[in-house]
């Protein structure tokens, strides 16, 4: 993986923009639709195999589950979009809710200053990471795969084994993970209005749509005058803030904290971001469509569970679906380079 500052494409790809566009959003479009198909599919069938799945707590199992992984597909879907990505998440995640519990453990401190410290955690990780990348124009690859380790050795470190329990966390925190409004829980309501207002930023205002500009073109976006760099570094310190946000919600939801948690998840939110439309290379795709993938896979999970399936299917199953997403990636950039080099010539 490249960042948006090292590898520009060649200019001529931005030009004939309509004929290519069209095909590219009709693919992604095709393929955001193919996944709710499946989610659904995925739904009936195990529920036909197994009725409790969708009961009252199955349902809420379900969307508790998955509320935390479509949090950090937001987040990351952002950061790709620029043709970058960030695997320091799921350990930015564990820093914050082990911050977190030892900030408030034996304490009455409110859910929202646990919340406060959980962003302000991960922006600083966030703003670092970004700095390296656009400022010091080292991949992202390697930068956030330091980070990743970094911040584990920290978190390590400074939790020497260390536990945090439920019983010390306040209940005003605990409440966050477990309340409800009109019977769905608080966290589901969180990921959804974050989606959405993600959403609505990315399509409706200007700096939004630049971050699609840098992804697509590079050099297109340097040439319209776009601060790449200062983009770039915002969409990790967002992306950031949203990991240790969840970080902050993963300590309410589960009360006991380790070190080590969401160890791992890395990969498992850049696989919901890629299934979901948002294109590895950048400049297309949406966060609905990263919701949706990260909706998959947490019922590909649930659902193994249900039907006593061993867990090692769900990595495969996992894999195979990123290895599908990426070759359709490919092939969709192919035929939309083809199309706009017919289109010139004509």
């Amino acid at each position: 993986m490249t960042t948006a500052l090292d590898t520009p494409p060649a200019p001529a790809a931005q030009s004939g923009r309509p004929g290519g566009r069209s095909f590219a959003e009709s693919v992604l479009k095709a393929r955001e639709l193919s996944i709710g198909g499946a989610l659904v599919l995925l739904i009936a069938g195990t529920w036909l195999a197994n009725p409790a799945f969708l009961d009252d707590q199955g349902v809420k199992d379900l969307l508790l589950n998955s509320s935390i992984l479509v949090l950090l597909a937001v987040g990351q879907s952002v950061v790709v979009i620029t043709r970058n990505i960030d695997l320091s998440v799921g350990s930015v995640v564990g820093l914050a809710a082990f911050a977190c519990g030892r900030f408030v453990s034996g304490t009455d401190h409110s859910a929202f200053t646990v919340v406060l410290l959980g962003i302000a955690l991960g922006v600083v990780c966030g703003l670092v990471s970004g700095a390296l990348v656009s400022f010091g124009r080292v991949p992202a690859l390697v930068v956030t795969l330091g980070m990743l380790y970094v911040i584990q050795g920290v978190d390590h470190a400074w939790a020497h084994g260390e536990q945090i329990n439920a019983a010390d966390i306040p209940d005003s925190v605990l409440s966050l993970g477990s309340g409800s409004v009109l019977g769905i829980p608080y966290l589901p309501l969180i990921s959804a209005a974050l989606l959405a207002g993600t959403a609505y930023f990315l399509r409706t205002y200007r700096g939004g749509r630049e971050l699609y500009a840098i992804g697509s073109s590079p050099e297109a976006a340097r040439l319209a005058g776009i601060p790449i760099r200062r983009r770039v570094l915002a969409a990790y310190a967002f992306s950031g803030a949203v990991a240790g946000f969840a970080g902050a919600l993963w300590l309410a939801r589960f009360g006991t904290v380790v070190a080590d948690a969401a160890n791992g998840w890395e990969l498992t939110v850049v696989s919901a971001v890629v299934v979901g439309g948002v294109a590895i290379t950048g400049g297309t795709g949406t966060v609905w469509g990263a919701a949706l993938g990260a909706l998959l896979l947490t019922t590909i999970g649930s659902a193994l569970v249900v039907l006593k399936v061993d867990a090692f299917w769900q990595q495969a199953i996992t894999g195979v679906l990123l290895l599908l997403a990426i070759t359709t990636d490919r092939i969709v950039q192919v035929r939309s380079t083809s199309a706009l080099r017919k289109r010139n010539r004509r």
